[in-house]
């Protein structure tokens, strides 16, 4: 059976970038990418497995 995920799309603030996913991290989020958003901001992308 296919692993099912969950994704979540969190702002990141640069003075804070480590501890903000560090935070995610320990939560069970992976983290995929870190793109710029239309503002100049970046976003991070993450998933987890979605509990059955």
């Amino acid at each position: 059976m296919a692993t099912a995920w969950e994704y979540a799309t969190v702002p990141l603030i640069v003075h804070a970038t480590k501890a903000i996913l560090d935070q995610w991290g320990v939560d069970g989020w992976e983290l995929v990418t870190v793109l710029q958003g239309q503002d100049g901001n970046l976003v991070a992308y993450l998933k987890r497995p979605r509990e059955a």
